[in-house]
């Protein structure tokens, strides 16, 4: 029996697809360790057992505070340090076979400055594009583009010296994009400057995500930033404690933290504790009194007026949803706004 050519591509239309495979990450980590062992032979953990998968086009927030590990887990991936175990794939390239390959396809901006204050921004830029072996006619052309794409593309002339932060931190950012990463790595990208550059900086980093499909992966211990980030990771002490999307970490939590300031703190905690449920923790700190609950607006009628009738007056109450910091709270018992104050 004889099959005609319609009847091929009928056969071709009703055949069974095979599934199609998941998308690479950018970013994959499995079981990723980092450990010193000081002369004393004594082993610090600065990275312990981290999973985490970074999807390809997203914004990425590394979320912890000073000493976490955070650095150290940006140094491993971008293959400037090994791995004490663990195994890790970046932009495709594995760190630990292939770190040469990994080099060339990640950007990382540091924490500290590494321009040359007293060349031109042109200078600058062509001096980082030839360590990645760009030739002339393409660093001409990629110099001209990032300069446009950073806004500073009348500043190509002027000395770095007479920048301001922002744009110091932009050309920064735009010398990490000559050889067109598939990763950009920054590390702390807006320490340091004043909350109109720290805006100025992320309205760069959504338009490189938006325009080009960039993947950044941000460390940060600014926990807005971190808001506004596709999805993110918690880490703490070496060790990841939560991960997902903003809304996602925080929903976990669930409660509503309600806050009540009044002329008797520790004698509000004595009424308003038979009122709340036993297993909810009445706290009294700088905040006022405070405690946990679903549904928090809905609890203040109740807890004010009972609060009056004891002759305690209310200065001011509050019902607020769940934060990051709330989250790292959580999980640590410890502050990330506020990493002086425990118990809150």
């Amino acid at each position: 029996m004889q099959l005609h050519a319609r009847d091929h591509d009928s056969a071709r239309a009703t055949a069974p697809h095979a599934p199609a495979a998941p998308p690479v990450p950018a970013i994959s980590t499995r079981g990723l360790v980092k450990s010193y062992r000081g002369p004393d032979g004594t082993t610090t953990h600065a990275v312990r057992g981290l999973d985490l998968d970074v999807h390809r086009g997203e914004t990425f927030a590394f979320l912890g505070p000073n000493g976490a590990g955070k650095s150290t887990t940006i140094a491993m991936l971008c293959a400037l340090t090994r791995p004490t175990s663990g195994h890790a794939t970046v932009a495709g390239a594995d760190v630990l076979a292939e770190p040469e390959r990994v080099r060339r396809r990640v950007g990382l901006l540091f924490q500290h400055s590494a321009l040359d204050p007293d060349l031109t921004v042109e200078q600058n830029l062509r001096v980082h594009a030839r360590l990645y072996g760009l030739r002339r006619a393409e660093v001409r052309r990629r110099t001209a583009e990032v300069l446009d794409l950073a806004d500073l593309g009348d500043r190509g002339r002027s000395p770095v010296r007479t920048l301001s932060g922002g744009m110091r931190r932009r050309l920064e950012i735009a010398r990490q994009l000559l050889h067109s990463p598939g990763v950009l790595f920054l590390d702390e990208p807006t320490t340091g400057l004043d909350p109109h550059a720290r805006a100025r900086i992320w309205e760069h980093l959504r338009s490189l995500r938006d325009r080009h499909g960039s993947t950044l992966f941000v460390t940060t211990h600014y926990l807005d930033e971190a808001e506004h980030c596709d999805r993110l990771a918690i880490i703490d002490r070496g060790r990841l404690v939560a991960q997902g999307t903003p809304q996602g970490v925080k929903a976990e939590i669930g409660d509503d933290r309600v806050v009540l300031r009044t002329g008797d703190d520790e004698g509000a905690r004595r009424v308003v504790g038979p009122l709340t449920p036993p297993d909810r923790t009445l706290t009294v700190d700088g905040d006022g009194l405070w405690l946990r609950v679903p549904g928090g607006s809905s609890w203040i009628p109740r807890l004010c007026a009972a609060l009056e009738a004891h002759g305690i007056a209310v200065h001011a109450a509050s019902a607020t949803p769940p934060t990051l910091d709330d989250v790292f709270f959580h999980h640590t018992g410890r502050s990330l706004a506020r990493p002086a104050e425990a118990g809150r």
